[in-house]
């Protein structure tokens, strides 16, 4: 699974940012939890002297795709190296574009990003105290388009930006958790280790990309751009050649060369849903956000064909790049592509409570990820639904701490209504009635308990689909969406899992011996004993007859 330099996501893969955190002064007033500051680790970079003049993209840049260039590689090159529409070999690139390549300015940038979070916390003394802490890191940008008087430069997202807050998806390294970004900048800088400021270039966010990891930044000043025009990713074949042009630890500006080993893989780890190929040029961190360029068999020429953002983290070269034809609208418009609506969630109704019932009456109940904890579902005789949250030490505790009884609704659009309600400690229940519950807990049981209709239902479409097979790729592709589906739900409710089962801590800790157990809830409320009857009000068995009269359609009973 991808993630961001500053360590946004899990790792499995790593997105190549020279990264380093320090520690700025508390606020005034408030002591530092943290202690002494970090001490630096030097990565070193380099961003060439601010270019008052620009060597125009032009010629280049606006050559129509099928027009050649005045010095196209000889044929014996061509049919050596070409096989598809990029050359396997950089040695294809025509003299011509060599020539142009070694006078042209430098055009990929240090980015220097930094931020500032506040993180709270509480002394010995119980006092709310409040510490700042300010992380840095390095990446790479080029500029590719010239804008008015300012340069726009393509990065990734993860350089050009931080997390609001950071948490379990979002962490920052050197960061709590919970803490809040107050401020941060972006500039370009000659190197990782540069800490004279007044030749420093601003830059600001034109726009942002989560999904595809690419973000345009924009300097105030005119900087010599890429003379080299976008490709077509679609076109990579598995040897092409590439070559990448980046800042390695943020030290030194540098090229490398490499082969694309997968002409596809798609990414959907953590915020990251888009198309990537793999190269297996060997890159560091302070390379994301570089330029990936591969040599037209058409023009001899370089054509940017990636931006490279991350990296499998136990692989010595295999690195992920950005295809360019999904960058290519955010880069030329400057704004958001338009995408598919992600299909609306199913209803929970009346039909989703039915087909919800059967399944979990045919598999004795169901499973599922809930947050960090484990869910389970079950169907009783009598319609209603039975909800149980583990507690954090399942399955060694195996009783569940939070248990609600969800009983049918009362028409075709209602999915049900909250029945009763349990709490434990992981050894056993105790029923607590909904009135003893302050409006806190109510809204986070209320809550808890939507997220285990919706986590009921995604789980048993899965296992049904699932059981079926996956005798076809479509089949598969469908099961393995609606595994992804429930993977992601969970994610979701971590926040209100932990409120659960920090509310079953609140309720029951002092309470070691608890006599009810799951078994209990799956016993329907016993009903409500018939109030005794008044002196001389004939029982009910006494006031029906054994042999009921029929009265005659004109006749009226007397009062």
């Amino acid at each position: 699974m991808p993630t961001s330099p500053s360590g946004r996501f899990p790792t499995l893969r790593l997105g190549l940012l020279a990264f380093l955190a320090l520690s700025a002064p508390p606020l005034p007033g408030a002591a530092d939890p943290g202690g002494p500051a970090p001490a630096t680790v030097p990565l070193a970079a380099a961003k060439p002297a601010p270019a008052t003049a620009s060597v125009p993209a032009a010629t280049a840049a606006q050559a129509s795709p099928g027009a050649p260039s005045a010095a196209a590689p000889s044929l014996a090159v061509s049919g050596a190296y070409c096989s598809g529409e990029y050359a396997d070999d950089l040695l294809a690139l025509s003299a011509a574009a060599r020539t142009r390549e070694r006078a042209q300015p430098q055009y990929t940038f240090c980015i220097r990003t930094t931020a500032v979070y506040e993180c709270p916390s509480y002394g010995r003394d119980a006092k709310l105290r409040r510490a700042r802490k300010r992380v840095v890191a390095h990446g790479t940008g080029f500029a590719y388009r010239r804008d008015g008087g300012g340069t726009l430069i393509a990065t990734n997202e993860h350089v050009a930006d931080w997390p609001e807050v950071t948490d379990e998806d979002h962490p920052v390294e050197g960061v709590p958790q919970g803490c809040r970004r107050v401020s941060d900048a972006l500039k370009i800088v000659d190197s990782e280790s540069d800490r004279y400021a007044a030749d420093d270039i601003p830059l600001s966010r034109v726009v942002i990309d989560p999904q595809l990891d690419v973000a345009v930044l924009r300097a105030g000043t005119g900087l010599p751009t890429m003379p080299w025009k976008m490709g077509r990713s679609a076109a990579l074949r598995e040897r092409n050649a590439v070559s990448v042009r980046g800042f390695p630890l943020g030290v030194l500006q540098t090229s490398n060369a490499g082969k694309v080993v997968s002409a596809y893989e798609h990414d959907e780890d953590g915020d990251w849903d888009h198309d990537d190929f793999v190269v297996d040029a060997l890159l560091s961190s302070g390379n994301s956000g570089s330029p990936v360029l591969a040599v037209s068999c058409q023009t001899g020429e370089l054509e940017l064909v990636g931006i490279f953002h991350a990296a499998y983290t136990h692989a010595s070269a295999l690195n992920l790049v950005v295809g360019i034809d999904q960058a290519r609208g955010l880069l030329d418009t400057l704004k958001l592509p338009p995408r598919p609506a992600s299909a609306p969630a199913a209803a929970l109704d009346a039909a989703a409570r039915g087909a919800a019932v059967t399944a979990l009456r045919t598999s004795a109940g169901v499973y599922f990820p809930f947050g960090t904890a484990t869910a389970f579902a079950a169907a009783r005789a009598d319609g209603a639904l039975v909800y149980a949250l583990s507690g954090r030490d399942f399955p060694v505790r195996p009783q569940p701490v939070v248990l609600l009884e969800d009983l049918p609704g009362d028409g075709p659009a209602d999915w049900g209504r909250r029945g009763r309600v349990w709490i434990g400690n992981g050894v056993g229940l105790r029923r607590v009635p909904w009135s003893e519950l302050d409006a806190d807990s109510q809204s986070t049981l209320s809550r808890l308990l939507d997220g285990m209709r919706r986590g009921a239902v995604d789980a048993t479409a899965y296992r049904a689909l699932a059981q079926q097979g996956t005798a076809t790729r479509a089949r598969f592709d469908q099961v393995e969406r609606l595994e992804r589906g429930v993977r992601r739900l969970a994610v979701s409710q971590r926040d209100l899992s932990q409120s659960a089962q920090d509310l079953a801590d609140r309720l029951c800790a002092a309470e070691p011996q608890l006599a009810l157990t799951a078994a209990d809830a799956f016993q329907p409320e016993p009903a409500a004993p018939a109030p005794p009857a008044a002196p001389g009000t004939p029982s009910a068995s006494a006031a029906q007859p054994a042999h009921p009269t029929v009265l005659p359609a004109s006749s009226t009973a007397s009062p």
